[in-house]
Parts: C-alpha cells; structure tokens; sequence
C-alpha cells in the first residue's frame, strides 16, 4: 500500500468519525433543555387518538434546529410505545425542494416499496392517507428547510397536510413540525395556515453562547475519541471561537479539524495549537492589521504573542514582565504601568486580544487573562519580531 495511506484508520485520537458529522443526533442535547420542554408543551396530549401537534421552529444556521427535531422525534417515539403507534418521518426541501419530491419522500418512509413515478400529488397523498389509517399510524412530519419548497411551489402543500383528515371521519394523523432558518418564514404562509399552525407555537433558537459551544464540542469529542486525547483547554478555544457567531457547526468543524492535525503528526493527543481560526467561516485579523500600531503597543504584543504560541492564555502580570523582557531585548525604556494598561486595552478594542477577568484565588482582588482566539499568535508575533530585527 501506497505510504501515504498508512495513517488511514490509526486511531491515534480518533475512535468513531461518526458523532463528528452534522448528521450525528445526539443521545441527550446540550444547551437546549428549555427548547425541548417548549417544543413538548406544544405536543401536550399526543398520546390520545386524534389528538395532534403543529410547531414551526426558526432560528439561524448552527443553533441546532434539525438536531432539536430529530431527538425530539425520535425521544416521542419511544415514550409513546406502546401506547400511540407513531413513526417519524424528517424530509430536507432543500435536498427535496419540489411537492412531488416531498410527498414521495414521505411515502418512501412509510412504504420503502412505494413506486418513483407515475402517481400524482393527489394520488400519493391519498396513497400516504390510506396507508397511515390502515396500520393505525400517527406520522410526526418534520419539513427541514421549508422556505425553499414555500418560495418554489408556494405553501400549498402545506395547507394540504394540514387538512390531511377532512372528510375522512378521523383526526389525529399527521403532527407537522416546519423548520427554517429564515425568521421570516410565518409571513410566507398564507393566514389560513398561520392559524391552523397556531401564531403560539413557534419556537425561535438563539444562537449558542461559549459554553454550550464548549459543551457540544466535549460531547462530540467524548462520543468519537479516546479519552483524555482533548483536554479542556483546546474545548474552551473551541468554544472561544465558535462564540462569535453562536454557530454549533463551527464548534464541530473546529474539533474535527484539530483531531486530524493530532492524526496527521501521529500524536495521542490534541494540543491547543491544532485549533486554528476558519477562514471560512470566521473573520480572523489580518496580520497587516498590526502594522498601524505604536511601537509599545506592538512591543506588548509580541511579549504576549511568543508566550501565547505555547500556552492557551495569561494573566496581564506575565503580560507586563513579558513586556519589559521584550524591551530590554530592543534596548527601549519601558512606559508606566498605566500606559501599558491603555495600551493592552487598545488592542483589545483593535481586535488583536480577549481579555476575560476573574476573581483570584487569594484575597478579594480580580485577575485578567488574555487570549488570542482569532489569528494566530506565532503568525502576529514574527511579522513585530521581523520589523524589530531590522530596525
């Protein structure tokens, strides 16, 4: 076998790439216990014959809308066995983005045997009717992505669903769940829809904040690799970077990245370093950003920037005597301490560092850390060190 391949399969930190995949539902959610309970009170009484739910749940990419949908869907089938025969179906309109498309995709989930072609929309929804009332069924649907089948074929399937038992004697037989990342999605439909799906049931996802981004990273990391290869430091600079956008996707793509740089040099274990910014998904400062800046502000900067390259973060004490470190090497006389203060504030404010501050372990006193979560320290230090070289 080709060389190259020979890492294919090592398992040095990884176990299973599974739970590292968007698709991955996980047993229990992280951050999203109130949603949960919310999109539950909207199903209240499920278990009764006739008795069905409506819920159109919005919010932007990342905060976790398919996954709320499918554990939530899948958590209702197994408490309800026994006791309401419910199936759930989960079809994707963007993948799916026609009428056509849709109602055979909710056919296939009822009957893997159900023909591509030759039936109408009528006929298949009357095909998907027959076959829900004679195995006594009651369908939990969940419609990801609906505003694109809404702009391309309008919402008329929709009101169909949602009159799926008229004149048929019964009720009860579809539960439809509308899911978008669109916040304008209830002013797509038409108002007989907004009132059949009920004004008060949709449930809007904010996005994550740090530490549910640290909290899914730790899952998923726990879930697919050895344990002890990610420490809580490398979750808390996932967290750290993901945080500006709230986006759980960034959070996994993040972690998967760093465990396959662990993989790549043969190591057991994923170092703080393995996380870098995205460059897609996330706006990391330019190095040329620093060329603007004074000379203390840069000095300060780098003394940060070389300890920053081995450790995840410091206090603003190491920050000062790093500092004069920095000074003494380039023979120039450092400034009080409360210039450097408004200095490290100022880069800061410029987006080169996070500071956070907590209370000290000794005394009543706070301490500030200061991190760099989005450019890379070694890249920002050695474009200072380079300028002060050849001064």
């Amino acid at each position: 076998m080709a060389g190259y391949l020979d890492r294919i399969g090592a398992g040095k930190v990884l176990l299973d790439r599974g739970p590292l995949s968007f698709d991955w539902t996980p047993p229990l959610l992280v951050g999203r216990e109130r949603e949960l309970e919310s999109l539950a009170s909207m199903f209240m009484g499920i278990g009764n014959e006739n008795v069905s739910g409506r819920a159109v749940v919005v919010g932007h990419v990342g905060t976790g809308k398919t996954v709320l949908t499918r554990r939530f869907g899948e958590d209702v089938v197994r408490e309800m066995d026994g006791i309401r025969k419910i199936v759930l179906s989960h079809v994707n309109c963007r993948n799916h983005p026609s009428t056509s498309q849709v109602l055979q995709q909710i056919a296939l989930s009822l009957d893997s045997r159900h023909p591509e072609r030759g039936f109408s929309s009528g006929e298949i929804i009357q095909s998907i009717r027959r076959n829900i009332r004679s195995r006594g069924l009651h369908m939990i649907l969940v419609l990801d992505e609906v505003d694109v089948l809404v702009r391309r074929d309008s919402s008329d399937l929709i009101y169909k669903l949602l009159r799926i038992d008229e004149g048929q004697g019964n009720h009860g037989s579809v539960s439809l769940i509308l899911v978008s990342q669109d916040p304008s999605l209830m002013g797509m439909l038409e108002p007989a829809i907004i009132s059949r799906l009920g004004e008060s049931n949709v449930l809007r996802l904010e996005p994550y904040d740090s530490d549910g981004l640290v909290g899914i990273s730790k899952q998923r990391y726990e879930a697919s690799c050895k344990p002890g290869s990610v420490g809580e430091e490398v979750l808390e600079k996932i967290g750290r970077f993901a945080s500006e956008t709230g986006d759980a996707r960034l959070a996994i793509e993040l972690l998967e990245a760093a465990v396959r740089r662990a993989e790549m040099d043969g190591r057991g274990e994923v170092n703080v370093g393995d996380v870098m910014p995205s460059t897609l998904r996330t706006a990391s400062v330019e190095p040329s950003q620093v060329d603007s800046l004074g000379t203390h502000q840069k000095l300060i900067l780098l003394g940060i920037c070389r300890r920053l390259r081995k450790v995840e973060e410091i206090s603003s004490g190491d920050a000062r005597k790093l500092y004069e470190l920095v000074c003494e090497e380039f023979s120039i006389k450092t400034r009080s301490y409360t210039t450097f203060w408004k200095h490290l504030k100022s880069l800061e404010t410029e987006g080169l560092l996070e500071a956070r501050s907590t209370n000290t372990s000794v005394g009543r006193g706070r301490t500030t850390y200061i991190t760099m979560s989005n450019t890379s320290p070694a890249t920002i230090g050695s474009r200072i060190e380079k300028e002060f070289m050849n001064r």
